[in-house]
């Protein structure tokens, strides 16, 4: 006999415009206890010192997590000029320091070489796992590490604004793995000057923008009542990057009960990757084959 689930079965996406001060998995803990969910998951970790979109998924919406994670994101950030930190941004120990400036025109050639496909290495106090263990839990016991350098792709980065000789307050759209605080203390080490980052917020994460997404407060308000559910978007806003088949009455059946289903398709070529609905509602993600979609994830709506 199966164990039965604490909590509620609800499912859908909670967009939590996050605060500063707090980290991303006390926000999705609390989120949760707060919808009293059997499960949930977040798509893309924000630093404590970071603000704006968390998108938390809830119950059959964290299926979809891996789509949102992998779409692209949008920062707004600062970055102070003439110190290195140990984590990179304002919360770290100061390791050294420069008095040069560079000039607006020095920044904008930099920036060049930031954007298209370019290679990361994760900051010492990041989530990456080292010989299992986090990096951010070595680096408070002191170990320096050689980290390797990953892909990113950026699809823009972008000067807002330069305050004063001290920052200058840019806008990057970036894969899936960007860190912003590589970006901040790279850029100070092309420029010659040194960099962290002063402050970041995220803008929008794959479909979800931080207008209009919920607070912490709203949702500590509201927690554990039936107004609660008003915050909650479809399951299926994290499916936006991919194609949708609507699947025959019959086809849907089968795709519920783990089997290849008959859909419609228009403009899906064979093995592409889609999800079909019935009745405007999510069945399963899967591959086009044939007039069918095999299904490798499917929903329990």
């Amino acid at each position: 006999m199966g164990r039965v689930k604490k909590g509620r079965a609800v499912s859908g996406w909670v967009i939590i415009d996050k605060p500063a001060g707090v980290g991303s998995t006390t926000v999705v803990n609390k989120v949760k206890w707060a919808f009293q969910a059997q499960k949930a998951g977040h798509a893309g970790t924000l630093d404590p010192d970071a603000t704006g979109v968390l998108a938390i998924a809830l119950g059959e919406a964290t299926k979809t997590v891996p789509y949102v994670t992998d779409g692209l994101k949008c920062y707004h950030f600062r970055v102070a000029f003439g110190a290195a930190t140990s984590s990179d941004d304002a919360s770290g120990a100061v390791l050294e320091t420069r008095d040069q400036r560079p000039s607006d025109a020095q920044i904008e050639a930099a920036l060049a070489g930031f954007r298209g496909e370019i290679l990361q290495v994760p900051p010492q106090v990041s989530a990456v796992k080292v010989d299992g263990e986090r990096a951010y839990d070595l680096a408070r016991e002191g170990v320096e590490m050689d980290l390797v350098a990953r892909p990113l792709w950026v699809e823009r980065l972008e000067v807002l604004g330069r305050p004063d000789a001290d920052h200058v307050d840019l806008e990057m759209v970036c894969g899936k793995g960007g860190y912003v605080r590589s970006v901040a203390r790279d850029l100070g080490q092309a420029l010659g000057c040194l960099g962290h980052v002063a402050w970041l917020r995220r803008t929008w994460s794959g479909p979800f923008e931080a207008e209009g997404a919920a607070t912490l407060d709203e949702i500590e308000r509201l927690a554990r009542s039936e107004e609660i559910d008003a915050l909650l978007r479809p399951l299926e806003l994290g499916l936006t990057d991919l194609p949708e088949l609507p699947a025959t009455p019959e086809g849907a059946a089968r795709l519920r009960n783990g089997n290849p289903g008959m859909v419609l398709a228009s403009s899906v070529d064979w093995g592409d990757e889609a999800w079909a609905s019935h009745q405007g509602r999510a069945v399963a993600v899967g591959v086009y084959k044939a007039g069918e979609l095999h299904p490798s994830r499917v929903f329990n709506l």
